[in-house]
């Protein structure tokens, strides 16, 4: 063996071996590593607390839709407050609320959206199950304020959903 097999054997966990035959390796898993689980297919090991690929890719995509779905949130919020003849008023919605209090609706949702979406790309566990409720919320919202600027609050829900979605399969991955 060359010396790069024998460091990577080293940090690998060294060359699969038979279980009646591992010695110092754990015998439920087959790997010197307790976090790497054999999956019995050739002797190779994945991450038992990894995650596939697409998950984590679908879950980095919600994070990223979260600042950015936020941002817009925030800055329409901030426009419905500053200049609140941009938006047309409907005069019998069901749902009677002024646009200034729908832009301070936005913008706190927004603003919430943006720091959960943050720190879910930091890695925080608990910004995926705030991230879902405030998609939730963001979705309502925008379900709400669909008379005043129906193809934006359409986008929005489309895109609330999807990062329900991600969010809440990206945590689950079977083994290959």
């Amino acid at each position: 063996m060359s010396s790069g097999q024998e460091q990577a054997d080293s940090v690998i966990g060294g060359p699969p071996q038979p279980a009646s035959a591992s010695g110092g390796r754990h015998a439920a898993s087959g790997s010197s590593r307790p976090d790497y689980q054999d999956d019995g297919s050739f002797g190779r090991a994945y991450p038992i607390e990894g995650g596939s690929a697409p998950a984590t890719g679908f879950t980095v995509l919600a994070a990223t839709l979260m600042v950015i779905s936020g941002l817009w949130s925030f800055f329409m919020g901030l426009a419905a407050i500053i200049k609140n003849q941009f938006f047309v008023t409907l005069p019998n919605y069901s749902f009677r609320i002024d646009i200034t209090s729908w832009g301070w609706i936005h913008l706190a949702v927004g603003a919430l959206v943006f720091i959960a979406g943050v720190c879910l790309i930091l890695g925080q566990l608990w910004a995926r199950v705030v991230g879902v409720v405030l998609a939730l919320i963001s979705a309502v919202a925008n379900f709400l304020f669909i008379p005043y600027y129906p193809v934006w609050s359409l986008i929005v829900i489309a895109i609330d959903v999807f990062i329900i979605w991600a969010l809440m399969t990206g945590g689950q991955h079977e083994p290959a």
